[in-house]
């Protein structure tokens, strides 16, 4: 498309605002092993593929601008700047705006075997923002007074997890509570053979999950430190399970993906397949990218398996934080964050950070072959959600700079300065 048509109005302010961590950022091994030459027939990126695909109705009463014309267009260099290094096959990025999706664009390949271009509407496995979606269906149940967030977890899922009868809900929903991370396991080394080979496509139930972690000893005391713990959210998708009678995946369905017509959403159980238009994942290895789209999504469970698009999580999160899924006690209390160890900026499934432009408030992600974020004003105004197939991060902190800047550039114009190391959540990591 051309340049006018990526042109929209934007607010820029530029207000004075500590950088807070994202906490949660890192989990696991990063995808960065020695470098491996391309096939020389096969570009990852050469620029913007899939500019934004504005509806009719997204195009009415805009107002262009020469500065909304140079803010795109950085965006537009800053997105491709994921993918031309290598740091990534495929980057896809959208902005919305007073519910209008003002800027949606991709770049990179969908598949290396095809070099077919990204697709800017396309799916793609979110991993731990999933747990924004789990949270906030919690949080329902609260609003409707079938549980209270200090409720011990020995009441609802009694011998669960050492210390059972000490942790409460919301320690389970901050991280708070010192229950082991299953993923901590060896079974979860996704860049070995065995994993590939076999482990990839493991089903597991949730109280499989639940009996890895119990395997390891608490961090820590309930409510004495801050750890991201994936076993956490496992655990409130079993007490969503015992309250309501249905799966989680089935309550998240009906109360948040219906609802939002959410229509590239889905929590999948354990179909390895990603429905639709999507972008391939890999892993880079000594011989070359092995593609690891499919994997058997229970391994995450609620802790991670979801998968979306940059418009839905834009909506989603639109919903969440302009109080059409919460009432203002429960989204208050998802918005209150911890100031013990690691814990500063996370708060009951939302992650927290400030930005140049203001407070911005979402979840980062990421599973095999993808990493995710996504992003809300406090207001509900705009929102930004990003997705990226992260392939060669041979220099973590070139490619980390780069999603900075795609992040600061979309939220707050191409002149805002950039925020601080590790404001962004590590593109390199897996986060289910």
């Amino acid at each position: 498309m051309t340049a006018t048509d990526r042109t929209v109005r934007r607010r820029r302010p530029f207000l004075r605002a500590a950088v807070v961590t994202a906490a949660g950022a890192g989990l696991l091994a990063t995808l960065a092993p020695a470098a491996v030459g391309q096939p020389a027939d096969r570009s990852l990126a050469s620029g913007c593929h899939g500019a934004v695909h504005l509806t009719a109705a997204d195009r009415t009463d805009r107002t262009d601008s020469a500065d909304g014309r140079a803010d795109w267009a950085a965006a537009d260099a800053a997105l491709a700047g994921l993918t031309r290094p290598g740091y990534s096959t495929s980057a896809l990025a959208a902005v919305r705006e007073n519910g209008r999706l003002v800027w949606r664009n991709s770049t990179g390949v969908a598949d290396l075997a095809t070099g077919l271009p990204a697709d800017p509407e396309g799916r793609f496995r979110i991993g731990s923002t999933t747990k924004t979606f789990v949270a906030a269906t919690l949080l329902q149940l609260v609003g409707e007074r079938r549980l209270d967030l200090d409720d011990r977890l020995e009441c609802l899922l009694p011998g669960i997890v050492p210390n059972s009868t000490q942790i409460t809900v919301r320690q389970l929903l901050n991280h708070t509570s010192g229950v082991a991370n299953y993923t901590q396991d060896p079974a979860f080394e996704f860049d070995d053979q065995g994993w590939l080979t076999a482990r990839r496509f493991k089903p597991y139930s949730l109280q499989d999950l639940v009996d890895i972690a119990n395997k390891y000893p608490p961090a820590f005391p309930p409510g004495q430190d801050w750890r991201y713990s994936n076993t956490n959210y496992v655990l409130i998708g079993m007490i969503i399970e015992k309250l309501t009678g249905r799966s989680w995946q089935e309550e998240v369905t009906r109360r948040i993906i219906r609802p939002l017509h959410l229509t590239g959403t889905s929590m999948p159980g354990h179909s390895p397949f990603i429905p639709g238009s999507h972008a391939h994942g890999y892993l880079k290895t000594d011989t070359g990218p092995v593609d690891i789209t499919l994997l058997d999504p229970s391994m995450a469970g609620p802790a991670g398996s979801g998968i979306s698009t940059t418009a839905d999580l834009t909506t989603f999160i639109g919903a969440l934080l302009g109080g059409r899924l919460l009432r203002p006690t429960e989204l208050a209390a998802m918005q209150q964050t911890g100031t013990s160890g690691g814990g500063v900026g996370y708060g009951l499934g939302l992650q927290r950070l400030d930005t140049p432009c203001g407070t911005y408030w979402g979840h980062a992600g990421g599973i095999p072959g993808y990493n995710t974020l996504m992003l809300g004003s406090a207001d509900g105004k705009r929102q930004f959600a990003s997705a990226v197939t992260v392939y060669d991060v041979a220099d973590a902190n070139a490619a980390n700079a780069a999603w900075n800047r795609l992040t600061v550039t979309a939220l707050c114009g191409a002149q805002a300065p950039a925020l601080a190391a590790g404001s962004v959540p590590d593109l390199a990591r897996i986060t289910p």
